[in-house]
């Protein structure tokens, strides 16, 4: 195992001292030595009796030969090798097993720990346990965070449900029997369901006790109230289908003019501060679950269109961002909330110190970066993980119909209807039903399917169009692996973040679409507390300098991350291209076509198998020579081309080809409810990217698709003449990737890809001018 931590932070002696006194390891003490038998006394604070503390040190070792019982009974001094061994342990590893406790210090460099340079004197000691309390243990905590899951602060000297921070960290220091379960409704601007009444949102809040105001962690799920996956099974379409000639035309859109702002809902009974109860909720996003006992108040809206709210899911539209906000606005006191749905009772947040943070991952996060371009007051920050920034490049690529991985014949209509958990409750329903199913009609048309062009109905659903709005700062998380929101998304918020007068960091992790605050290997949990203790308790823990722009997980070796100065930034190198063949066609055999399209990922494994025949007809390949380094930023290609057709499709795969172990991209479950969140609150189970246990023959670094027809833009359909030459660039999909001098780098040009864009088995032939293909790689040379 290694651990990787970036949210340590350094801190002077003096500071140490008043740290370490206010989680009760007192200074005073005089002796190296006693010093840290004092410490050990705190430690075990359940051992009230003398013989049963002796116990507990009998069981931890000194040296691989004598006990720390037996040892601080001695007369031998305190060494640095002897707290190497202790802190090990104390740490939760086991010696013999996970490291030799001969070398102690060698072990904990193998861990990614640092070393323990002098235990001298009691100065000496009370730096190295404030180092102790600040490292990782083998369960995903820091050893203050383990010492609290055992309720090391429900002491009596401990001021119980007050906020207390420890190396610029929020501590797990309040009573998770005190929490507050409570539901408001909070009315927005929209009348998305044509009711006459402005759509009211169910708001569920857990929070602390707390004598001050807190702050608020907000997370906007969709999917919080329920799914209706048949419903959206019987929307899914055909993708079966061919690729159809477009018209030339220029797709134009106008700029988004904001909703107007509504009259405010009528109060007829006075304020109040008494809310409606709800059951403690089950472990939701174990993100918020962590971070509750530390002081922040955990809030959940599935929003419009769901179960107990009001209007109609509209899929990533102004309206769903405009009900989004108004949960801030709300927190943050500048709109009321209804203590029931007669809308006649205002609550406000009055518990809120008005401070929010937006969390989540996928469509969660999405409404993250949604609600974060209208510039909302009081929302102070976004942890947005694998979240859309613009949804064309979600449902489609460059003038085609493009699925997000794993999902084939989903759409914007498809995804609403899931969504649309009000279908759930049929008296509900009913009263909206004609409305629903006319906004899945105005949906399937707006998204045009049929086209796959860059139009009006997508351009109001790319929250990129209004960055320069952004006022929060931005910790954007992303999995280098995920082909279900692909990287386009991230990369193109990344740039256009750059400029912006915020504070921003970016984690690139290498799974798919997962979350990553369950990982031992490293400290995202610590990250984030760090990040919301500055962004909504204005702790001075300077985070801004103290944490990298960006942090990367090696894609070659396992537990092992790293600060690069920042993203989409390599020089370009421009590399010819010879390709095995000039020319593929897009047609296969019915029979083989017909299994293909009901095994996508078999489909793969034969493209991908270079010495197979069975696709040679509907490929070419290419080999790129290349040195050991890396590539950071957009692959693109440069090619001339020409289809037999006047309409065509080429996909791309960039591939690290050689067969070795590679990191699974899906993460290996290590321990079951292994990382406890609080004392006697929630755990989670531990997970990390680990080496698979059989090689693999290739990886997929990069991905792209074009419509011949879009080979200047999205949204601008030009003609395609048969058999006339182009000139065409292919941008693949961005990454990060570290690639082997002894790994072959592959280019496989092809047409149709089954898991991804439409399947029209159409008699199609491409012809390639060879001398003209290149590729433009973003490579820096290690």
């Amino acid at each position: 195992m290694k651990i990787n931590q970036f949210a340590t932070i350094t801190t002077d002696y003096h500071t140490q001292l008043i740290e370490l006194e206010r989680v009760g390891f007192k200074t005073n003490t005089i002796g190296a030595k006693q010093r840290l038998a004092a410490y050990l006394e705190k430690v075990y604070w359940q051992q009230q009796q003398t013989g049963s503390l002796q116990e507990q040190e009998a069981q931890l070792l000194a040296t691989p030969t004598q006990t720390m019982a037996s040892f601080l009974a001695s007369k031998a001094p305190l060494t640095p090798t002897i707290f190497a061994l202790l802190s090990l342990q104390l740490l939760g590893f086991l010696p013999w097993d996970d490291f030799d406790p001969n070398h102690p210090q060698t072990s904990r460099k193998n861990l990614g720990l640092a070393p323990i340079e002098m235990v001298t004197t009691e100065t000496d000691v009370a730096r190295a346990w404030y180092q102790l309390l600040t490292t990782h243990t083998r369960f995903g905590l820091t050893y203050l965070d383990h010492l609290a899951s055992q309720g090391y602060f429900t002491q009596p000297h401990f001021r119980q449900n007050q906020q207390l921070f420890f190396n610029g960290k929020a501590q797990a220091t309040f009573q998770t029997n005190a929490f507050h379960h409570e539901l408001v409704y909070v009315p927005t601007d929209v009348d998305t369901d044509g009711d006459g009444l402005l759509d009211l949102i169910r708001v569920e809040i857990t929070r602390p006790t707390s004598s001050v105001p807190v702050p608020a962690v907000y997370t906007a799920s969709p999917y919080d109230q329920g799914t209706n996956d048949r419903y959206g099974e019987q929307l899914t379409h055909q993708v079966d289908v061919p690729l159809t000639r477009k018209q030339p035309a220029q797709h134009h859109h106008q700029p988004f003019q904001p909703l107007p702002r509504k009259a405010k809902s009528p109060v007829t009974e006075p304020a109040t501060s008494q809310t409606l109860q709800c059951p403690p909720p089950h472990p939701g996003y174990t993100l918020n679950d962590y971070l509750l006992p530390r002081g922040f108040a955990s809030i959940y809206a599935a929003g419009i269109g769901t179960i107990d709210s009001d209007g109609l899911q509209t899929c990533g539209d102004p309206a769903q961002t405009n009900a989004t906000i108004a949960v801030i606005e709300w927190l943050h006191g500048d709109r009321p909330a209804f203590v029931s749905k007669n809308r006649k009772q205002a609550v406000a947040a009055d518990w809120c110190n008005g401070n929010v943070a937006m969390t989540g991952r996928s469509y969660l996060g999405t409404l993250a970066i949604a609600a974060a371009t209208t510039g909302v007051p009081g929302l102070k920050t976004i942890i947005p993980e694998a979240a859309i920034s613009s949804w064309y490049d979600y449902y489609r690529e460059n003038g085609l119909v493009v699925a997000p991985g794993g999902f084939q014949g989903e759409d914007c209509d498809v995804l609403a209807a899931e969504t649309f958990s009000r279908r759930q409750r049929p008296g509900d329903y009913l009263k909206v039903q004609t409305a629903f199913e006319q906004e899945l009609a105005d949906l399937q048309q707006g998204q045009d399917r049929t086209s796959g062009s860059y139009n009006q109905f997508w351009d109001d659903r790319n929250y990129r169009n209004h960055l320069q709005q952004i006022k929060c700062d931005v910790l954007l998380v992303h999995g280098l692996n995920d082909e279900n929101v692909k990287l386009k998304n991230p990369a193109a918020l990344w740039a256009g973040l750059k400029d912006l007068p915020i504070s921003k960091k970016l984690i690139l992790h290498q799974g798919q679409h997962v979350y990553l605050n369950n990982f031992p290997s490293f400290d995202f949990t610590d990250i984030v507390n760090l990040w919301l203790s500055n962004k909504l308790y204005q702790c001075d823990n300077h985070v801004d300098q103290a944490l990298p722009t960006v942090i990367v997980q090696d894609n070659l070796l396992p537990e092992t991350w790293e600060t690069r100065p920042n993203w989409l930034t390599a020089p370009q190198k421009s590399l010819p291209l010879s390709f095995n063949h000039a020319s593929f066609h897009n047609e296969i055999e019915p029979a083989t076509f017909k299994f293909y399209c009901q095994n996508p990922e078999r489909w793969k494994t034969d493209l991908w198998n270079l010495a197979d025949d069975r696709l040679a007809n509907q490929r070419v390949t290419a080999l790129i020579p290349h040195k050991t380094g890396t590539i950071n930023g957009i692959p693109r290609l440069e090619l001339t081309l020409s289809s037999s057709q006047p309409l065509g499709l080429i996909s791309a795969m960039l591939l690290d080809y050689g067969e070795a172990h590679r990191l699974t991209t899906q993460p290996t479950k290590l321990m079951p409810n292994g990382m406890p969140l609080g004392y006697r609150w929630y755990t989670d189970n531990l997970f990390e990217f680990t080496l698979a246990q059989q090689p693999s023959a290739a990886h997929l670094i990069a991905r792209g698709h074009l419509n011949l027809q879009n080979r200047i833009s999205a949204d601008q359909d030009q003609n395609l003449i048969a058999n006339q030459f182009y000139h065409v660039e292919l941008p693949l999909q961005p990454t990060y990737y570290h690639l082997l001098a002894e790994r072959k780098l592959v280019v496989i040009l092809f047409s149709t890809d089954f898991q991804m864009t439409i399947r029209g088995n159409q008699a199609i032939t491409y012809q390639l001018q060879p001398q003209a293909s290149r590729l433009i790689l973003p490579w820096q040379t290690d």
